[in-house]
């Protein structure tokens, strides 16, 4: 039996539309969890009063074992189809869960968004599907769940669908790489199996779509980038930072960096699933043993690269940026939260250096004094803390961001140029 090529997947969308689920019914339907796990949460899920939530809980379980660090998988499910292996990125779907996502979507090579078709476009969809396009997430479904609710009508289908369509357009979406699915996940309507309910729907199921998605290119030939999500003290394996490799190979024995904090090591041990391998590639989640790094040396958000060729660590950026949603406007002098790879960092806006026609992308004429929402603009960007930041075009996964304020996503973006810190 040949390894499978790997896939990872997220699923976005509004907090209630059915993205646990969904992922719950696939997990079970591919035979990634078994009969009896599913019936001990359908139990769970009755005692706690929520009896439709058996395959929610399938993702949900893991928030506990999140809390007690049992485990490094972090909200990463695994399951196969008889095409490829992929591992499901859990994203919440609550309004802190951004920057999850963000970390999340910018680590998928697909995205799946879900929508129910009792509710409609809600103003997450808008946002997750915006930001996904923002992060470089270019193959698509379109999940239209919980068609049971609506008896199956196939006008109600057709009908949201032509306001996904314009909405999915109008962010820059090329209609014919999006895929199309009428579903009920609780159902299990067109998730694995063919939907007897909907007659008039010709279109693939869930798992048949994903196996139409092609596997990206590995920038293998790129030096290493691996961004760091977690750094364990394990028994009998010391000091274990855990993270995804973005560009290039983690091979045992090689000498690497940590920046921004600059501190120095040799591999000794790479793990993958509990496995030990010798070298990782990338989209590989690894946690690894670096001797002469401790803990107090690296956190979540240090990026890791060769020794010989260590990631930037800017002291500004170009950038071209999207605003999603600013209450008022954003001028020179603001200075919200940036969240790139798995760091945050506060960064000032220096210099608005042009806005551009977001339907053509040509420059309009002139500096603009300020940018609102809707507006695509380049800006400059100075951290004020020291973090690695790499071309967009160099490094794709280091060189996108979004921008928080006030508890919400208020713009997105990607780095055009880095100034480097001397």
């Amino acid at each position: 039996m040949a390894k499978k090529e790997h896939m990872n997947i997220v699923f976005i969308g509004h907090v209630d539309a059915g993205k646990s689920t969904t992922v719950g019914r696939l997990l079970y339907e591919t035979g990634a969890i078994s009969e009896q796990v599913l019936n001990k949460l359908k139990d769970e899920a009755a005692k706690v009063g929520k009896a439709t939530f058996e395959f929610a809980f399938v993702m949900d379980e893991l928030k506990e074992e999140r809390e007690r660090g049992v485990t490094i998988d972090i909200a990463h499910r695994e399951f196969e189809s008889a095409k490829y292996h992929y591992t499901i990125i859990d994203a919440p779907g609550h309004r802190d869960f951004v920057k999850n996502m963000i970390t999340g979507a910018s680590q998928a090579d697909a995205a799946v968004l879900v929508i129910s078709v009792k509710d409609g476009i809600q103003p997450q969809t808008k946002e997750h599907a915006f930001l996904a396009k923002v992060l470089g997430v270019n193959q698509f479904i379109v999940n239209l769940n919980k068609m049971d609710a609506v008896a199956y009508d196939q006008a109600k289908y057709d009908e949201l669908k032509a306001e996904v369509e314009k909405l999915l357009k109008g962010m820059g979406y090329k209609m014919e790489q999006v895929q199309w699915i009428a579903a009920s996940s609780y159902a299990g309507d067109n998730v694995t199996k063919k939907s007897a309910n909907m007659t008039w729907y010709n279109g693939p199921t869930l798992l048949e779509a994903l196996d139409k998605m092609t596997v990206p290119a590995k920038p293998v030939d790129k030096a290493l980038r691996l961004p760091i999500q977690d750094v364990f003290t394990i028994t009998g394996h010391g000091v274990v930072p855990v993270g995804r490799i973005e560009t290039g190979k983690l091979k045992i024995n090689e000498s690497v960096v940590f920046m921004p904090s600059g501190a120095k090591g040799e591999v000794k041990k790479i793990e993958m699933h509990h496995q030990e391998i010798q070298e990782a590639f990338p989209g590989d989640n690894v946690g690894f043993n670096v001797k002469g790094v401790e803990k107090k040396d690296i956190k979540r958000g240090e990026v890791v690269g060769p020794s010989n060729s260590p990631p930037k660590v800017a002291s500004e950026f170009t950038a071209q940026i999207v605003v999603l949603n600013h209450p008022t406007a954003i001028s020179v002098g603001y200075t919200p939260v940036l969240h790139i790879h798995t760091a945050q960092f506060a960064g000032k806006f220096t210099e608005l250096l042009e806005k551009k026609d977001p339907k053509t992308g040509q420059a309009v004429p002139g500096k603009p004094d300020f940018l609102k929402t809707g507006d695509v603009a380049l800006v400059k960007i100075q951290p004020l803390k020291p973090i690695v930041i790499e071309k967009f075009s160099d490094f794709p996964p280091l060189g996108r961001f979004a921008i928080r304020d006030m508890g919400q996503t208020v713009a997105a973006g990607v780095v055009l140029e880095v100034v480097e810190k001397k």
